[in-house]
């Protein structure tokens, strides 16, 4: 008990083939996004860093001029 088990390259290779199979290639990207900005929120409620988002723009976003 409390003993993970090793996990090697032919597990990894078996999980990214059901990954595929299960989303499908169109959609793994959206996904892996999500996952990414579900820890990226999880890691800043945990350091208290929730505002810093709210004062970066997202990516893909161009500033906004005073024109």
């Amino acid at each position: 008990m409390g003993i993970l088990p090793n996990i090697g390259p032919l597990e990894l290779a078996i999980v990214l083939v059901i990954v595929v199979l299960i989303l499908g290639p169109k959609r793994i990207p959206a996904a892996a996004r999500s996952l990414g900005e579900g820890f990226r929120n999880f890691r800043g409620s945990l350091t208290g860093e929730d505002d810093e988002k709210a004062k970066k723009p997202e990516l893909g976003e161009k500033k906004k001029t005073g024109d």
